[in-house]
């Protein structure tokens, strides 16, 4: 009843009455008053929409007053301390790395700007999923870094609230609350209910009702810390909830409500505590309930019953990706509650349920954070998310809008888990970690396939199936990323390191994604569908596998943590075992298999490397059995040797794919967390295995052990021939790789940081942004940058030099690049590292060709280099043992062997081969194996007869001469051939002795020997290894017959020295190519260097050794094998003193033979590339002299350059399509290839050549009325007032805006021969940059841009002699004369294809331009507008060319002035137009000009209306309108005589504007001072009569002064002295002069001569009193920084829309702010940018995009993104602003914009043309 009363009251009455009965001591009755108000007005049952109940809260909370007022009063007493604003995706925050503890760190450009970040290393970026400003929590960011507000803690000394002020809050607000809930539970239907995607619009539907409120609980939180305290004890108080969750008793509504929530609980798998488990809570003492119940212990997930799985699986059952069958895991659970159980105790935790169900709608989300800043709320609400994150990933799984889903979860989760202090107390109070571990389980477990590694049948192993949405989209991103960050805090990752039964799940996890996206051979088809799945198998395993194992890798990083080390290893290699076994992995691999993922090892490889190189551990310690090891190393150099066979083209029947795979596997980012440690591993099982077994592992694993024979011919089951080579050279440098790297085995992290920037920049120049993208950064990214004491900044400068960015005007825009310093060339290049590091086999080429160049240039060597040798740093003492790779004697018999093979010249060996070989010789020298040092020397030879060599040093072996080998050929083989008829007893009798001691060598047999040991160490049976080889072989054998193998002995006789000699002698080809004595030479030039660099300090033996080709490569060996043993020099000495011929006889001829044709061919090509240069040239030349021939002369060059003999003959023209050459005919008439284009270039020109500012606030203007096309716009207004139409437009120019400007590159083509090529470009189908239907074409010669042809008019050339002569008459004559051909009709133009083509060209120009830029008169396409826009068209290009000359005549002036010019084409064609108009006699302007009786003042503007007196007209445009109504070709005596009589009516224009500006005393003064001198001799010539006169004469009329006495001219001030009179009239005269010169310039050919040239200007005026100087044309002034400019134009708002665009932009040429693509300004499908480019630029429009830095031009329909103008401290370009750095103003790429806008040359220099259809 009561309630009823009150409804009817005024709102904000009740609320005051109330508020006063609440404040009362006993306020029983004011509470039960306001509940039962309450009761009415929230009732749940009333829709949403209804905004009564809103309004209702609004008043109560403020208690009677205003709800505004009441918010500042709030607002008053907010006592936060951080900043906390929250924001969404796209919004424009920073980070700064300087400032942040964590990495995740932002903050809000307010408070970014308000903060000191100088010289920080900051940038600004685009939020993705959303984000709230720290500014302010010392647990993220230093304090340093705080802003003014935030570090003064100005919150802390506000009073505290008056407790009336929030008491209606406290009392209204929960029941407002729970009202929200009961719509969201009665809002919720079951996705699975209806079709899906109604049920999700459902869900939006009820969203969209609740918008107000949830608006109103965000505008709540936004009123600071008071009212969060508040809305935080209603939402965490859980007596509130346990009152108000069920509903009242008698409410039926509230029940059901509460019963629709039960069930939502349980759809979702989750059942409510207490129904799931009474006893749990029974048995356990009441405080530990909460940790069994809601917040329950870790465990995984098979879901939670049977049925419940059967559900999950079912919505993609049926397509579960076609034949792998999914596999579901027994529960590994330790306690399901995990993921199903929940209950809710207070609001806070209801309300994020129903965020979660309906997928995290952004309102809610963001009240969620807007309360974080409060600290109770803080902590609690991270506890409600962790026990609710099972729940929040099953639901992600789900969604089928997870993207979006998985950004709104990380915004919430990585405000919650940045802060140590709380990601630590919710680890321990809330098992954070094992909730995680569990549910990353969980989640892949939906996707497991069976593994098909190995052993198909029998494998037990399950692995992720890549192609499952899961993986695909990432969706396990959220997830992954929340544990990488809690893993980032030091406490966090201690925790989980010492929870061994977390450390097995979590390597049950990782084992999921061994051996994942298995790629098999196909050996016989194309595989016929590429899957893409390897893109989310490699993200897959950085993400969920390489980053967490980063993250614990920082964390052990001392001695004290050696613990965590020995046990993240135990389980590794438990991990491991279980694969091996589950796999039924024995000892071989299974061929034509390979997978790129094996996380297991490498967790294994970079603990163990840390464990040795930062935690002093015992490698052995942490090392398996030998026979573990063996199984260890497979896998591994599997992928090795797939990489080679990959690009050997072995796999193209896989697709491109795998090649892609190849890439990614190296590629910067992966590699670290890839390749290298898979190569480490290598090292590690190499230096711990037995030698001889690991190199003929490798020699097998890449399948050419059938290769390593000293036979010439050979049969490789596996390997087609051409494969055979890339194999061999892939295993070689891969051993090199394997002996050579030191990544892990010794360097810093300086070090390794200055390897990888030489060899990136050893392979091309980079920019700094891409230099740090390809340095593989430390992916833990607490590290900042790169790990290591020194900076990346410090260690680039010491390597590379800068080069700044350089601007050609046509060139194309280049960035600021980093080139390595000539030292690194010298001293650091290491091709080894270079190689390991291309992810392209191009790049290594490129680093070749780079160095090769670099020794050219400095002289150190010219021919062809092989890639320098390097010094390695030392190897760290527990990988000692990688030495003996090098000295064992199988790699020396593979070595000896493939010597021999290349002197030999067998097949498939290449210099990259014996390159690799001498690299492997000479890293063996320069690791000596220490134990054989002292066995070295006495060395006898008996011991040799069962291996080939004595001993396993490879110093000792060197020298060691191999006499006979045994070796299996087919029958077919030469060197069976060669020997006699084989009658047994021969053979015995000749080879006899020698059969003892011949070698035979099988490398398989071999590796089976040695396997068979290390398994079998007990047993010594022979029988065993007997059986062994026998398999191997019966394997090795490919089905199919092939020839017999027979066994033959090759006589050799050589060692390794001798070979390498002999080699040495094939490079130089000579003979005696080391003479006996070379050795000493060498050792004393060694020593003299190696004096030399210890006086200087530098290293010895950097000289000539270092860099070259083979033959230094073979010599630098030698000196080192000679300065290393005596025995050795000793052979040297020998071997050079017998000195045999290089080569067995048998194959002499061919090698001499080869390097004769060498020669020859040389020669050849030589001869051969001359004749086509000469060709070149000659065609060259006439085609310049054709070039000249066309264009106007512009210098006195091409004026005496033969002219005189054209005098009278026609001008011929070249064809460029049909190649003729000829004269212009009527019927045939031949064209130039011209460029039309509309033009407001000239109209945007200011009195000041000053360029105007860009507005950067909103006090800042521009305005535009200053412009040159405004001033004319409003002149011919002025006109039109007054005088009559016809006159008007003859009076003036138009085009100023919008005018038609003609360009040429200078070819000419015949007209038809024109039409058939567009024809052609018509049918051409190719994509081309311009439309063919709009007459667009590129020039066929030079590819110019064009779109229409000028016809040239026949007749003779313009030098012909008549024109030229000077004449005598008289001016009266002469004016007659000029009349008289004015008053002739013109001859009707016969029609003639000429003529035809006349008029299309006259079409074309008018099409050029909007319709609004032609026609100025009242009747639009009047004969006289046609009239002026004809003439107009004249005006612009000579205005224009006077522009490109910078202004002025004088040679000095733009390049603009050497362009090509066609005005005298332009003119033929206007003038032929323009005599179809006569002028009416009565009035043509030159009677009236040159009468002599009448004064012209009679017809001032009093006496006759229509004619606009002669003082108002525009003097150039009466110039171009009788050149172009006088018949063509006009004689040059009558073109001076109308320039004269014309000068005489600007110099009296000029007088009477001058006096206009006079004072009144002033003109008196000069009308005295005149008279006098009219009466001198040469009175009339001398300016002070003249204006004397004309004050006279115009004081007769006294309007024309009193206009100016109103208001005094800012010149009045100064007093005109005769010099400023003359000067004033000089300059209003000269723009006259300078065009007469140009037009006189282009007609007659004359050399330009600067009339009274002193100072530059140009021309046009207000009726009398004008200023005809205008500036040149210039872009607006862009600030220096481009920080101030995007603040602030990406927040402001569109003046057409008012929103804030999605893509700003700005009009350079007048500073207009426009919306990019944006619908809301689009006007007849057109949209603003395209707009403003018509209207501001007459369709060329240059706009500057706010958001991505970059320029974009239009021109007409065609666009193009011209670059950025804006560079950073590196001399990048940002675009799109990815990385943020602070930008700057490139001032020289700005102003090669501004040329090429002033000189229209968009269209020829930028050369990617897209069409934009309206859309931009």
């Amino acid at each position: 009843m009561m309630a009823a009363s009150l409804l009817r009251r005024d709102k904000k009455a009740t609320a005051a009455h109330l508020k006063a009965d609440l404040n009362r001591t006993d306020n029983c009755a004011g509470a039960r008053q306001l509940q039962e108000l309450l009761d009415t007005v929230l009732n749940p049952e009333t829709p949403a929409t209804d905004t009564e109940a809103l309004d209702w809260c609004k008043c109560l909370i403020a208690g009677g007053d205003g709800f505004d007022e009441f918010c500042k009063t709030v607002r008053s007493y907010d006592n936060a301390t951080l900043c906390g604003l929250v924001w969404t995706a796209n919004f424009v925050a920073y980070r700064c790395r300087t400032c942040g503890i964590s990495p995740c760190m932002s903050l809000c450009a307010e408070c970014f700007n308000n903060g000191d970040h100088t010289g920080h290393d900051f940038n600004m970026f685009r939020s993705q999923a959303g984000g709230a400003c720290d500014c302010g929590d010392s647990n993220v960011m230093r304090e340093s870094g705080f802003c003014r507000r935030h570090r003064l803690k100005t919150g802390e000394n506000v009073p505290s609230v008056p407790r009336e002020l929030l008491l209606m809050s406290e009392m209204v607000l929960p029941r407002f609350i729970i009202s929200v809930i009961q719509y969201l539970r009665e809002g919720y239907t079951e996705p699975g209910e209806g079709t899906d995607s109604g049920s999700e619009r459902d869900l939006q539907k009820v969203l969209q009702q609740l918008e107000p409120q949830i608006s109103f609980l965000e505008e709540l939180t936004k009123m600071g810390g008071a009212m969060r305290t508040v809305l935080t004890k209603i939402l965490t108080n859980q007596q509130t909830f346990k009152d108000l969750s069920m509903g009242q008793e008698g409410s039926p509504y509230a029940k059901q409500n509460y019963e629709k929530y039960l069930s939502a609980l349980k759809n979702s798998g989750l059942v409510s505590v207490e129904e799931k488990a009474l006893p749990a809570s029974a048995e356990s003492p009441a405080g530990e309930e909460e940790a069994t119940g809601a917040l329950a212990s870790s465990g995984a997930a098979a879901a939670g019953s049977t049925e419940e799985a059967s559900k999950e699986e079912d919505p993609d059952g049926g397509q579960a990706l076609g034949q792998r069958k999914r596999v579901k895991l027994s529960s590994t659970t330790k306690d399901t509650s995990i993921m199903d159980s929940l209950k809710h105790k207070c609001f806070l935790e209801e309300l994020l349920f129903w965020t979660i169900k309906y997928e995290f709608p952004q309102k809610m989300v963001t009240f969620l954070l807007n309360m974080l800043p409060d600290q109770d709320y803080k902590i609690t609400f991270t506890k409600t998310f962790v026990q609710h994150y099972a729940f929040i990933m099953k639901t992600l799984m789900k969604s089928h809008e997870s993207d979006t889903m998985s950004n709104r979860i990380v915004h919430i989760s990585v405000q919650l888990f940045s802060n140590e202090e709380l990601a630590r107390h919710v680890t321990e109070e809330c098992q954070l970690l094992d909730v995680m571990v569990t549910v990353l389980l969980y989640m892949m477990e939906s996707c497991l396939v069976k593994s098909e590694l190995q052993d198909e049948e029998k494998s037990r192993h399950v692995v992720v199936n890549c192609g499952e949405a899961l993986l695909k989209n990432n969706t396990y991103w959220p997830l992954v990323s929340d544990f990488i960050n809690i893993l980032s805090h030091q406490s966090v990752a201690k925790k989980f390191l010492e929870d061994h039964s977390l450390l097995m799940l979590w390597m049950s996890f990782v084992s999921f994604f061994q051996g994942m996206n298995l790629n098999k051979r196909e050996m016989n088809e194309h595989v016929e569908f590429e899957s893409q799945t390897y893109y989310a198998a490699f993200a897959a395993e950085l993400e969920a596998c390489a980053q967490p194992m980063w993250g614990l890798l920082t964390h052990c990083k001392v001695k004290e943590t050696q613990e965590y080390t020995k046990t993240v290893v135990r389980y590794c290699l438990e991990a491991l075992q279980l694969w091996f076994d589950a796999i039924g992995f024995v000892d071989e691999p299974a061929p034509n298999q390979v997978t790129f993922h094996l996380p297991l090892h490498r967790y294994y490889a970079m603990f163990l490397s840390k464990a040795v190189k930062c935690q002093g551990l015992d490698l052995d310690s942490l090392l398996p059995d030998q026979e573990m090891l063996m199984k260890i190393m497979v896998h591994p150099l599997q992928i090795q040797a797939s990489l080679s066979e990959i690009h050997s083209n072995m796999w193209v029947r896989n697709g491109l794919q795998i090649k892609g795979q190849a890439m990614t596997y190296v590629q910067s980012h992966f590699c670290n967390s890839m390749i290298d440690p898979d190569i480490y591993l290598l090292q590690v099982c190499a230096s711990r295995l037995d030698p001889d077994y690991f190199i003929s592992s490798v020699f097998e694993r890449f399948k050419v052990v059938d290769l390593l024979t000293m036979a010439s011919v050979h049969q490789n089951a596996l390997l087609d021939s051409e494969q055979e080579r890339p194999m061999l050279e892939g295993a070689l440098t891969f051993l090199v790789i394997l002996t050579s790297l030191r990544l892990h085995l010794g360097m810093t992290d300086d070090e390794i940081l200055r390897s990888e920037m030489v060899s990136q920049l050893c392979m091309n120049d980079r920019t700094h942004s891409s230099l740090l993208d390809l340095i593989p950064e430390n992916p833990n990214p607490k590290s900042g940058i790169v790990p290591g004491s020194c900076s990346f900044e410090e260690m680039l400068s010491a390597v590379a030099d800068f080069k700044a960015p350089v601007f050609e005007p046509g060139g194309s825009m280049q960035q600021g690049m980093y080139t390595p310093k000539a030292e690194v060339w010298e001293k650091e290049f290491d091709p080894i590292m270079v190689v390991l590091r291309t992810v392209y086999r191009r790049d290594v080429q490129s680093a070749m060709d780079r160095y090769a160049a670099f020794l050219k240039q400095s002289g150190i060597h010219t021919g062809n280099p092989w890639p320098p040798y390097k010094e390695r740093s030392p190897l760290h003492p527990s990988y000692k043992g990688l030495v003996q790779l090098l000295h064992c004697k199988t790699l020396h018999i593979v070595i000896f062997t493939l010597l021999y093979k290349i002197w030999m010249d067998h097949q498939n060996m290449s210099e990259h081969v014996l390159c690799m070989v001498l690299y492997l010789i000479e890293l063996g020298l320069d690791n000596q194996d220490q134990e054989h040092k002292e066995e070295e020397e006495p060395c006898i030879e008996e011991h040799c007869h069962d291996s080939w060599f004595p001993g396993t040093s490879l110093l000792s072996n060197l020298h060691h001469v191999i006499n006979f080998v045994r070796v299996r050929v087919p029958e077919t083989a030469p060197e069976v051939k060669r020997e006699p008829p084989p009658s047994t007893s021969t053979e015995a009798t000749s080879f006899g002795p020698n059969l003892r001691e011949a070698q035979v060598f099988s490398l398989v047999a071999e590796r089976r020997r040695k396997f068979q040991e290390i398994i079998n160490r007990s047993s010594t049976e022979a029988s065993a290894q007997v059986v062994r080889p026998k398999s191997s072989s019966t394997r090795w054998v490919p089905p199919g017959t092939p020839p017999q193998l027979v066994t033959e002995i090759l006589e050799v006789r050589e060692s390794m020295l001798s070979l390498l000699i002999k080699l040495h002698q094939k490079l130089s080809a000579k003979q005696n190519s080391l003479p006996a004595g070379w050795l000493e030479e060498a050792a004393a030039a060694a020593e003299a260097a190696a004096a030399e660099a210890a006086a200087g300090g530098g290293p010895a033996d950097a000289g000539r050794h270092t860099h070259g080709d083979g033959i230094t490569a073979i010599e630098r060996i030698l000196t080192k094998a000679a300065g290393r043993s005596r025995h050795s020099q000793r052979s040297i000495q020998e071997i050079c003193g017998k000195v045999c011929p290089p080569v067995p006889p048998k194959k002499s001829s061919p090698a001499d033979k080869k390097t004769l044709d060498k020669e020859e061919r040389r020669t050849r090509a030589r001869e051969r590339q001359q004749k086509l240069l000469a060709e070149f040239a000659s065609r060259q030349k006439s085609f310049m002299e054709t070039a000249m021939d066309v264009e106007s002369p512009d210098g006195e060059a091409a004026m005496d350059l033969g002219l005189t003999e054209l005098m009278d003959s026609e001008i011929l023209y070249d064809c460029v399509i049909c190649g003729q050459s000829g004269p212009s005919t009527e019927d045939r008439p031949t064209g130039l290839v011209v460029l039309l284009q509309a033009s407001s270039v000239l109209g945007h020109r200011c009195k000041t050549g000053e360029a105007k500012k860009l507005p950067t606030s909103d006090e800042e203007h521009i305005y535009a009325a200053d412009t040159c096309g405004v001033a004319h716009d409003l002149r011919l207004a002025l006109m039109q007032r007054f005088f009559r139409e016809s006159s008007c437009l003859q009076s003036v120019s138009i085009g100023w805006d919008g005018g038609v400007y003609v360009q040429t590159c200078g070819h000419t083509l015949h007209i038809d021969c024109h039409k058939s090529y567009m024809e052609s470009l018509r049918n051409d189908q190719v994509l081309q940059g311009f439309s063919v239907d709009k007459g667009e074409f590129t020039c066929p010669l030079c590819r110019q841009f064009a779109n229409s042809v000028i016809p040239c008019r026949p007749g003779p050339g313009l030098e012909a002699g008549a024109w030229h002569c000077p004449s005598n008459k008289k001016p009266s004559v002469l004016v007659k004369e000029v009349e008289d051909l004015q008053g002739l009709m013109a001859p009707f133009p016969t029609v003639s294809n000429l003529s035809k083509e006349m008029e299309l060209v006259i079409k074309d120009i008018k099409n050029t331009t909007q319709k609004k830029y032609m026609d100025y008169g009242k009747n639009p396409g009047s004969p006289d507008n046609d009239f002026l826009f004809m003439y107009s068209v004249a005006r612009t290009n000579l205005e224009l060319e006077l522009v490109h000359r910078g202004g002025h005549l004088c040679s000095g002036g733009a390049s603009g002035a050497a362009k090509r010019s066609c005005l005298n084409q332009l003119f033929q064609v206007l003038a032929t137009h323009m005599r179809l108009y006569s002028i009416d006699s009565a009035y043509n302007p030159w009677t009236r000009l040159t009468q002599v009786t009448k004064s012209q003042l009679e017809e001032g503007p009093e006496v006759d209306r229509r004619e606009v007196a002669m003082l108002f007209r525009d003097v150039p445009s009466l110039l171009i309108i009788f050149v172009l109504t006088m018949p063509q070709p006009l004689r040059k005596e009558h073109f001076t005589c109308v320039v004269k009589m014309l000068y005489n009516l600007q110099f009296v224009q000029a007088l009477a504007a001058l006096s206009a500006q006079f004072s009144p005393e002033e003109r008196q003064a000069w009308s005295m001072s005149g008279t006098p001198k009219k009466n001198a001799a040469n009175g009339e010539k001398c300016f002070e009569a003249l204006l004397s006169h004309v004050i006279g004469e115009l004081s007769s009329d006294e309007t024309i002064y009193r206009l100016n006495a109103a208001e005094p001219t800012v010149l009045s001030s100064s007093v005109w002295s005769p010099q400023s009179i003359e000067f004033s009239l000089r300059q209003f005269c000269l723009p006259y002069l300078r065009i007469a010169s140009l037009l006189q310039h282009h007609l007659y050919g004359d050399v330009l001569t600067e009339c009274l040239e002193l100072v530059p200007f140009r021309s046009p005026q207000t009726l009398l009193v004008q200023d005809p100087q205008w500036g040149a044309p210039r872009l607006l002034q862009l600030p220096d920084n481009y920080n101030i400019l995007f603040q602030y134009y990406h927040r402001k708002a569109c003046s057409a829309c008012q929103k804030v665009p999605k893509d700003p932009a700005l009009c350079l040429v007048c500073g207009t702010f426009v919306c990019l693509k944006g619908p809301c300004c689009k006007q007849q499908g057109t949209c603003e940018c395209v707009l403003h480019s018509q209207h501001c630029g007459a369709a060329t429009g240059i706009f500057l995009l706010i958001n991505a830095s970059v320029i974009i031009i239009i021109r007409g329909h065609r666009f193009c993104l011209w670059g950025s103008v804006y560079l950073d401290a590196h001399g990048e370009e940002d675009r799109d602003l990815r990385r943020g750095k602070p930008l700057f103003l490139c001032a020289e790429r700005y102003r090669v914009l501004e040329q090429q806008w002033v000189s229209h040359t968009f269209d020829h220099i930028n050369k990617r043309w897209g069409p934009h259809y309206n859309g931009l």
